[in-house]
């Protein structure tokens, strides 16, 4: 084993946060350390170009970027630079719509919930934690009681008739959350709470250039500071100094030497059900009490030769899929896709959205690509839990693609297989990444893609307020990933947390 290191912090995990953490601690003046597994850095904020001699450069995991604070993008000096995309969303029309005054009516009373909630609450994000009573304080009882007290499910209901437009609400409670719209444990309300407050107003925007250059900005701003990043860094043991509060980090690099530094503050970057394997003994009270974490998502990346045309009349592709396209995402599609997710089956029809990367943000393709009228798109599909790919990996993947081409394709004037541009090898550009694929190659916990269940964004123990909500049992090992308490989605939030709490002493 190679003799020991000395750092202020090493930080296990080179995702978007981990990189948050070392960029703001490297520029305070401290030794920083980033360790990452894989071969690249970045996680889930990468860019791909997966498709032999295709000069397309797919967001291939993460895609869209809502949470980011503006203070961590000019704290940091990012040349970040986020657009919003020329459409929010489409719904194609179905045959049995009644959307009615009244429904406008409704979800005009929701948009002006959902902005109370981001106008009062995303500030405090990168604030030390407040209590619940502190948050509650901040907004009007009865959205408060909506949002937080109880399901989701009954306040849309009681929100809208249309079955379209409730389904179009309720898809914010179920992004990467495998929950049913009524469930009492408010799993849903939690991950509904996140998809709206981004940023003060809920944009999902379109990082110009793709994901890769967020990782790009922050990796940047990290060695800029001074900050060591090393990838094949596969870290296996940490090992918390008992007495005060130093701690020892173990790894192995690509060539099967052992290493070991010793650190004043260890930052878990990985999830915290990894960071129980490399503890050796569970990360926090939350980590010790919930199940399992288990993702809930298909995500399809295709590149096209061109848009295709829509079964509905009038409809310009171009308008189609530059937002957010929901197909087969009413109400009651999403309720029946749900039980029988939990049943065991992929669900049929597959409740998915849709949206145009390259029609926003044309930088993401080679000059003959963009001449050719090519496209890209990125499906998202809902309530497709790990547990249905865990038998038969490869023919369930096989399954839930053909139950995701086949909802597409019900709202399309053409199948979009004969859209699919081909690789320099007459493959289709075309690939999919179920739960267990997103476990296996970016570290994700069963595909969980905020590391476990999100949780409230405010202290629920009066020994949690006032502080950042990365602190864990160990001292002097801290959370810094998606499983911090305001963790999940593209946000830079724990990251930053974790630094301030450093920091802050």
């Amino acid at each position: 084993m190679a003799a020991d290191a000395h750092y202020d912090d090493v930080v296990i995990g080179a995702g978007h946060n981990g990189l948050t953490a070392a960029a703001y601690l490297a520029r305070a003046g401290r030794r920083v350390l980033v360790l990452e597994a894989a071969p690249d850095l970045g996680g889930a904020t990468v860019s791909a170009s997966p498709f032999l001699g295709v000069d397309a450069r797919l967001s291939r995991y993460s895609y869209l970027v809502s949470l980011l604070p503006e203070l961590v993008v000019d704290e940091l000096d990012l040349p970040l630079r986020l657009r919003r995309r020329r459409y929010a969303s489409y719904t194609p029309a179905s045959d049995g719509a009644d959307g009615t005054s009244s429904d406008y009516a409704g979800r005009e009373r929701f948009g002006a919930m959902t902005h109370e909630l981001a106008t009062a609450l995303a500030p405090t994000l990168t604030e030390p934690l407040r209590s619940r009573s502190q948050l509650r304080d901040r907004v009007d009882p009865a959205v408060w009681s909506a949002v937080v007290e109880q399901p989701i499910g009954e306040v849309v209901r009681a929100t809208v008739a249309d079955d379209a437009v409730r389904g179009t609400l309720l898809t914010d409670a179920l992004i990467g959350t495998f929950a049913d719209a009524d469930g009492a444990d408010l799993r849903q309300n939690r991950c509904f709470l996140y998809h709206v407050i981004g940023r003060g107003t809920g944009d999902w925007l379109i990082p110009l250039g793709g994901m890769g250059s967020v990782t790009q900005a922050l990796a940047d701003a990290a060695q800029r500071g001074g900050a060591t990043l090393r990838t094949r860094a596969a870290v296996h043991t940490v090992l918390p100094r008992e007495g005060h509060t130093r701690a020892a980090v173990a790894w192995t690099d690509e060539e099967g030497s052992e290493h070991q530094a010793d650190a004043e503050h260890v930052l878990l970057g990985c999830s915290p059900s990894t960071a129980t394997r490399l503890l050796g003994a569970p990360v926090d009270p939350r980590a010790a009490a919930e199940p399992e974490p288990e993702g809930a998502q298909v995500k399809v990346n295709l590149v096209l030769r061109r848009l295709p045309r829509l079964r509905e009349a009038g409809i310009d592709p171009q308008a189609a899929f530059a937002g957010t396209m929901h197909i087969n995402q009413g109400f009651e599609q999403l309720q029946t896709a749900y039980a029988a997710a939990a049943a065991g089956q992929i669900p049929e029809p597959a409740p998915c959205e849709i949206y145009c990367h390259s029609l926003t943000d044309p930088s993401i393709l080679g000059p003959d690509e963009r001449a050719a009228g090519v496209h890209t798109l990125t499906v998202f599909g809902l309530h497709m839990p790990a547990r249905l790919f865990t038998a038969e990996p490869d023919a369930s993947r096989y399954r839930a693609l053909q139950a995701t081409l086949t909802s597409i394709n019900s709202v399309l004037a053409e199948p979009i297989e004969d859209c699919l541009l081909h690789d320099a090898d007459g493959r289709p550009c075309l690939e999919v990444k179920t739960p267990l694929d997103l476990q296996d190659e970016i570290g994700l916990p069963a595909g969980h893609i905020f590391h476990r269940d999100l949780a409230w964004p405010f202290a629920e123990h009066d020994k949690e307020v006032g502080r950042w909500g990365v602190e864990t049992d160990h001292r002097g090992v801290l959370l810094c990933g998606a499983g911090a308490r305001r963790g999940g989605g593209v946000s830079g939030v724990p990251g930053r947390a974790v630094a301030m709490a450093v920091l802050d002493g």
